[in-house]
């Protein structure tokens, strides 16, 4: 629940959803296979790194908070989406930019993220390279991300009390060495 008005909930089930829960499920049973645990008696806290990034604190084996809300647009910096950002900042640029709703949630999920900060490219590899190469947005973009991947761990592990392990997972997650290590 979002701590709005109830009403909200009841009327228009506005509420946090969640995403990537397929991967979620098979990831956590795969990790407790792995740890050679009970999956019911697991938890981990689960970094599912792509264009589209989610996380999820999974607690005696099940789901106990997920990063992305109702849309897909909440929790972390993704490829072209913002994740959190203030809400206040919408009707704000919306007034100053004159744009309309549309346009609005557009830019929040087609041109912002790394795009947004990098102003060339969501791969994340073009982003190590720019890294490498000393170029400022792309360290900047680097930089934010994993930074928000880290805050989120350290929420999910105050969450959860005791972690078992941190799994990445997805394209970046999985191929992207310079991503982990710079989120943990």
């Amino acid at each position: 629940m979002y701590p709005l008005p109830y009403e909200w909930y009841e009327k228009h089930k506005v509420r946090r959803y969640g995403f990537h829960g397929t991967s979620y499920i098979y990831t956590a049973k795969r990790a407790a296979v792995l740890l050679g645990k009970d999956p019911m008696e697991t938890n981990l806290i689960i970094a599912h790194i792509g264009n589209g990034s989610s996380m999820c604190a999974v607690k005696n084996g099940q789901g106990y908070d997920t990063s992305m809300g109702m849309t897909p647009l909440a929790g972390l910096m993704m490829g072209t989406r913002s994740g959190d950002i203030d809400p206040a900042i919408v009707p704000y640029v919306m007034g100053l930019e004159g744009l309309s709703p549309k346009e609005m949630d557009s830019a929040l999920n087609k041109k912002s993220g790394i795009l947004g900060i990098t102003g060339s490219s969501i791969d994340r590899r073009d982003v190590v390279k720019g890294v490498k190469e000393g170029d400022e947005r792309s360290i900047l973009a680097a930089e934010m991300e994993c930074y928000r991947i880290k805050k989120f761990i350290g929420e999910y592990y105050a969450a959860l009390g005791t972690v078992d392990a941190i799994v990445f997972t997805a394209g970046v997650g999985e191929m992207n060495p310079y991503y982990r290590l710079k989120a943990l």
